[in-house]
């Protein structure tokens, strides 16, 4: 959907009270977004299809926003439609990722990410989904494949890391994880942290928000440990540093194919080939220094 389309949906909704005025949002990697004034307040809209070739359907991104606001830790749902999802807007600071890493933000993040792992599926309602990054990752290899990617000659190589990855991670425990804890979405309103964005939420192991925390913020090794510490209350064993570091290692993989995916079949404008090579150099620095752990 373009941004006149768009515009003109929004104001045609009957929710408004008098005239509105809008201003797009960016950030949204998979989304259109807009923020949304009228006389009752400021909401952010956010227009969105599935997408399976992601895992992402948007019926379980409201059930999960919703169980998530019922948590405590997400603006409200407002008002829902088919491709549409208008959201309270939280006056606050979208952060960035020296603020992940800043002094006393991971003592704050920490809880509520804990919190989104053990309080959301007290609230989830209906069907629920697993985001089982393996399974994710060998989806993405098919999907690449049936389509002619330019990276296909690296799928045998992925592959088999992958199978690899998902032997060293486990045994598993299970938590119901954001699964893309990207700085942006974490907002700071000055007395409190939210998280937004449910697009990707599902069961989970643990590990997999803890590696991507760490690894879509850069984290220093410093960092990490002190994170997964305030995490597990204390200490790690050398075996959770292992388990840790492997899924850390999915974690970007799968983020590296996301966009690889992507390159074949978004039509939002965004230079994924280069966030493609990015994180491709993330992914190889984090698998060499595994591989040597």
């Amino acid at each position: 959907m373009d941004h006149e389309i768009a515009l003109k949906r929004l104001q045609s909704l009957s929710i408004w009270q008098g005239d509105i005025i809008t201003k797009p949002l960016g950030g949204g990697r998979t989304n259109l977004n807009f923020t949304v004034r009228d006389e009752s307040g400021t909401y952010v809209a956010r227009f969105g299809e599935d997408l399976p070739e992601h895992q992402l359907l948007r019926f379980n991104e409201l059930a999960a926003s919703r169980a998530a606001h019922a948590a405590g830790l997400s603006p409200a749902v407002i008002h829902v439609e088919d491709g549409l999802c208008v959201v309270e807007y939280i006056a606050s600071k979208t952060l960035d990722e020296p603020d992940i890493g800043a002094d006393g933000m991971l003592e704050r993040i920490i809880p509520l990410v804990r919190k989104c792992h053990i309080e959301v599926p007290k609230h989830f309602r209906g069907p629920a989904l697993i985001f089982w990054v393996f399974h994710v990752i060998r989806d993405y290899a098919a999907t690449m494949s049936e389509r002619g990617s330019s990276y296909s000659a690296k799928l045998p190589e992925i592959l088999q890391i992958c199978e690899a990855l998902e032997t060293a991670a486990g045994p598993f425990d299970i938590v119901f994880g954001h699964n893309d804890l990207m700085a942006a979405n974490f907002l700071d309103d000055g007395k409190r942290l939210w998280l937004i964005d449910w697009d990707y939420a599902g069961f989970n192991s643990p590990l997999f928000d803890l590696g991507g925390l760490a690894s879509n913020n850069s984290l220093t090794d410093t960092q990490e440990i002190h994170m997964l510490e305030l995490y597990f209350d204390g200490p790690i064993t050398a075996d959770l540093k292992h388990r840790y570091f492997a899924m850390k290692c999915a974690s970007l993989l799968r983020e590296c194919m996301w966009s690889m995916v992507s390159e074949l079949t978004s039509i939002l404008d965004i230079d994924y080939a280069a966030y493609t090579a990015e994180n491709l150099d993330r992914f190889q620095n984090a698998y060499d220094t595994y591989k040597q752990s």
